[in-house]
């Protein structure tokens, strides 16, 4: 199984933070599936505050729903409590009704804790069927990807 790479060139969000307790095993290092986590806020805020559209909007009244359908994760170090780490989120591909993510954790120190890809799908919340990226979510992501650079 080949490694996750990240993307040479192309548009990326980042989001700083500090590893917190509430991330951690008892040994103080992040508890794996915490990362998840911290990449779905990842997702949400760069809904929020790059696309400029509400996730919580999406997800209530346009019943939008954003499920994952596809996960690999390389974990490559480990994160402790205290450690300042940016997480970093670029598109794969924008297809018809699905997304296509790379996001990556990494410390200010240069050293890559953690790597994953994901594939979301937009679904009909009450039917639960797969939908056509909407159109507005569409053409904000696509503006977003013209630019250049972290944001």
């Amino acid at each position: 199984m080949a490694a996750l790479t990240w993307p040479e060139h192309g548009a990326f969000f980042r989001s700083n933070i500090s590893i917190r307790f509430a991330h951690c095993d008892p040994a103080g290092i992040i508890f794996f599936p915490q990362y998840l986590v911290l990449f779905n806020g990842l997702v949400e805020d760069w809904f929020n505050l790059t696309l400029e559209h509400p996730y919580a909007q999406m997800l209530g009244p346009e019943r939008t729903g954003l499920p994952i359908v596809h996960l690999e994760c390389d974990f490559r170090a480990i994160a402790r409590m205290g450690d300042a780490v940016h997480l970093d989120l670029a598109v794969q591909k924008l297809g018809s009704r699905s997304l296509e993510l790379v996001l990556r954790c990494a410390g200010t120190d240069g050293v890559l804790r953690a790597m994953a890809r994901k594939v979301l799908v937009f679904t009909n919340l009450d039917t639960h069927a797969a939908v056509a990226v909407p159109g507005h979510i569409r053409a904000a992501i696509e503006r977003w990807m013209a630019g250049d650079g972290a944001q």
